[in-house]
């Protein structure tokens, strides 16, 4: 583990660093590249842009359960809305909708398909960046059991505290978005949810609208005190549908740590992110 929380800090301490040292364009809009394709592509890599977006992302895990032999597929719905509250405050909704598929998870229990427990989160971000340039923004996040199978969800109602904060330099945007939840409610024979969810993440956008980027989507439980660190690298580029901005993206990841019944090995990623009219 300590080794690969070392690779983690060494990664984003050189996206981090070169961030910093490299210089903004004058002509530049402060703290990001110019407008069209290159700075709508960048802005995607912010999650706390104030575009209206719908990422559906595709992820493909594998060697799950005790005899290794599950995997799993993922589709993400992730709409993000934001809402001008006034003049300096902007409120942001990102929800995710996992719609699941896994087998041989569960010894004996097969197969499963259906909804799986809906996370939302709700930022509160001024919609200009401080004097540093620094985006931040901080809410609530919610569990919803929504799942439609014992095994595709936790059962349990949760709540907690949510922040993101980012810098976008030139090409570079450099962050972080946490969250830690706790459940209050829900099936008493299920186990209590005390998860910390850490995204640090990197991203360099070329002026031809391409992003190379570098995240972990790692949860801290509590409970038992285990480590999920999935390690994942994408490419994505920004093309139009007709008048519609799309970002593709396809990405590779690699279980670092996780636990004893958890995935292991490679991971897969498949994305495809919609921008759409802002309505509010």
């Amino acid at each position: 583990m300590k080794k690969t929380m070392r690779l983690i800090s060494t990664l984003l301490m050189f996206f981090a660093v070169s961030a910093l040292v490299l210089p903004v364009q004058a002509e530049d809009t402060p703290g990001t590249q110019k407008g069209g394709d290159a700075g709508l592509a960048q802005e995607l890599s912010n999650p706390l842009a104030d575009l209206m977006t719908i990422p559906i992302q595709m992820n493909y895990d594998q060697d799950i359960g005790p005899l290794d032999d599950g995997y799993k597929l993922q589709t993400n719905i992730q709409p993000v809305v934001p809402f001008s509250i006034n003049d300096n405050l902007n409120l942001i909704s990102r929800t995710i909708v996992p719609v699941i598929y896994q087998d041989d998870i569960v010894p004996g229990a097969g197969s499963q398909f259906g909804l799986g427990d809906i996370n939302l989160s709700l930022f509160f971000s001024p919609r200009k960046p401080t004097s540093g340039g620094l985006i931040w923004g901080i809410g609530p996040v919610l569990l919803l059991p929504t799942a439609t199978d014992s095994l595709l969800g936790a059962k349990k109602w949760g709540a907690g505290p949510a922040a993101v904060a980012l810098t976008m330099r030139g090409p570079w945007t450099v962050g972080l978005l946490a969250n830690h939840v706790w459940s209050y409610a829900g099936d008493s024979d299920r186990q209590d949810i005390s998860n910390t969810f850490l995204q640090p993440f990197a991203a360099y956008t070329w002026p031809s609208a391409w992003t190379f980027s570098v995240q972990s989507e790692s949860t801290y439980n509590w409970k038992t005190e285990k480590w999920s660190v999935p390690v994942n690298v994408a490419v994505s580029k920004l093309v139009r549908w007709g008048k519609l901005p799309v970002s593709l993206q396809a990405g590779v990841g690699y279980w670092a740590e996780s636990p004893e019944t958890g995935p292991e090995g490679f991971r897969f990623r498949l994305q495809a992110n919609f921008v759409l009219p802002k309505l509010f």
